[in-house]
């Protein structure tokens, strides 16, 4: 069965990487990572905060909500909490590349259109072939609007974009009013490919020290749902390739977000839980599946229930609303 597919100007030979994750930290990991079949690799972020000074980075990232109090800025973590210093993960850059012969994409994280999104250029020198940007931006000034929002991030893909030669990925968020039309500026600015969607991992309180404590759960197939929307609104109305990350655990998913517009699948909670393993084991539980089914090729399959392609459009829009509160019988109150 012929699973490959492209995504970013690379004919992979099937849609399965791991997503930005400590499964890339070192050559040992890597190494295994192709062993178990990985199209390509992903490599964890480098952080903006490790690329301009403490003292900037601290001001910038706390800039109105730690005003609050004094303590808030011991929550950022110093630089030698991250596994990976800006020099450090340029050297990595080099060894990966050495050591595996599957295309290698390196991410970027950070919010600001300031001066460390030159280290893009960096990135590139260093030999990634691909760069996935990622705006992690949570915003809670209630003055600043969402489209000054909308317009840095585009700001910054164009900057970026603007010093690279290699293929630049955005990694969204869902949290748009409009992200279709956010998805268009983004391509318009210069990105090859969107990865659907970025997790926004959510803060706890402990109530008997009174303090937000981070949290962290990985993800379930419930959560490819959102996903699974936006990949097909994309799907062919946006001129990228599409990546999706968040809720891929079985093959299922993986037909569904393939059919949905995916060119790649990015994994990590499934990887996390269960071992490198489930890369080969998904690739080849997707050649049965197809084969099942009568598809000659993974190509025949994607896209193919988008909004531009599945039998009822209306569906993926405010109809399912509609349906799901309608089609509820519970109990007799």
């Amino acid at each position: 069965m012929d699973l490959s597919i492209n995504y970013l100007g690379f004919k992979l030979p099937h849609p399965f990487m791991p997503g930005a994750s400590p499964l890339c930290d070192n050559l040992a990991g890597v190494r295994k990572l192709e062993d178990a079949g990985a199209a390509a690799i992903v490599l964890r972020s480098l952080f903006e905060e490790q690329l301009v000074s403490e003292e900037l980075a601290t001001a910038r990232a706390t800039e109105g909500v730690a005003q609050c109090s004094a303590e808030a800025t011991s929550y950022f973590p110093t630089q030698d909490k991250f596994v990976l210093g800006p020099n450090e993960y340029l050297e990595h850059i080099r060894k990966v590349k050495q050591a595996v012969k599957i295309p290698v994409i390196a991410s970027l994280n950070g919010t600001t259109d300031g001066g460390w999104l030159s280290y893009a250029k960096q990135i590139q020198d260093a030999g990634a072939d691909a760069l996935e940007l990622n705006v992690y931006y949570v915003a809670v000034d209630p003055d600043e609007a969402g489209k000054d929002i909308t317009e840095r991030m585009i700001k910054m893909v164009a900057s970026v974009k603007k010093s690279l030669r290699i293929p630049l990925a955005v990694k969204m968020s869902p949290f748009f009013s409009s992200p279709a039309n956010v998805a268009k500026q983004l391509v318009g600015a210069g990105a090859n490919g969107l990865v659907i969607f970025n997790r926004f991992y959510q803060p706890d309180i402990d109530t008997e020290n009174l303090e937000v404590t981070p949290s962290l759960s990985l993800s379930h197939s419930g959560a490819l749902l959102p996903r699974l929307r936006y990949l097909a609104v994309f799907s062919e109305r946006i001129k990228a390739d599409l990546a999706v990350t968040g809720g891929v655990h079985t093959c299922l998913d993986a037909v569904k977000a393939i059919m949905c517009g995916a060119n790649a699948v990015q994994l990590v909670s499934v990887l996390l839980e269960r071992g490198v393993g489930q890369i080969a084991k998904l690739r080849d539980e997707l050649a049965a599946w197809l084969e099942k089914h009568e598809y000659e090729s993974l190509k025949q399959m994607h896209g193919s229930m988008n909004l531009m392609k599945c039998p009822d459009p209306r569906a993926f829009e405010r109809a399912n609303y509609m349906h799901v509160l309608q089609s509820w019988r519970g109990a007799s109150l």
